[in-house]
């Protein structure tokens, strides 16, 4: 069974490219989820985030934006103090500063995945890379989403972390053409319709 060759080296990362990456999603909680792993990831591996992942949830009552937003200065301390999740004081309280700006765009738009969606008109972008080689960092759209997050009041949104998200929640799919979740990929965003 072919994959994306970054999927290759451990279960963990086969397992969430198998079942997870580039699937279409509409759930505010797993659109603030994948946002916030994405901007802890920075200038580290997505291997050492997927396997600190469960600790995160646990750390940041399960990615329930309001329940974080609400998070004052004891909670993030008592949160830096544990191993649960990666212990950087700028990325723990950003998490709570996104908190606030993500409710603030579901607040404005009805939804995160309203908000997010609107980029592409709801139409997830299909790319067929045949290497991994090919596949971008970052792109206009996703320079253009940092940017508004950012105005928005996030932080960690940098371009090539935008691009990742993009990725993730399936707004765009970057499995490669030959990849065996390719396909499935688009099968998926047949099965979800015009309705993201």
């Amino acid at each position: 069974m072919k994959r994306c060759t970054w999927a290759e080296k451990n279960d963990l990362e086969r397992d969430y490219h198998d079942e997870e990456w580039g699937l279409p999603v509409t759930d505010d909680r797993r659109h603030f989820e994948m946002i916030i792993l994405e901007g802890a990831q920075s200038g580290l591996s997505w291997l050492t985030i997927l396997a600190k992942r469960e600790g995160y949830r646990r750390a940041f009552a399960g990615f329930d934006p309001t329940k974080v937003a609400a998070f004052n200065e004891f909670k993030q301390e008592r949160i830096l103090d544990g191993a649960e999740i990666v212990r950087h004081r700028g990325k723990v309280a950003s998490t709570v500063k996104n908190a606030r700006a993500f409710l603030a765009i579901q607040e404005e738009f009805g939804s995160f995945n309203a908000y997010v969606w609107r980029f592409v008109d709801g139409t997830p972008i299909n790319n067929a890379w045949k290497t991994t080689g090919e596949v971008p960092a970052a792109t206009p759209l996703s320079e253009r989403i940092g940017k508004d997050l950012k105005a928005r009041g996030f932080s960690f949104v940098g371009p090539t972390t935008v691009y990742s998200y993009l990725q993730a929640v399936g707004i765009v799919n970057d499995h490669l053409r030959d990849c065996f979740r390719y396909q499935a990929v688009l099968e998926a965003q047949a099965a979800l319709g015009s309705g993201t």
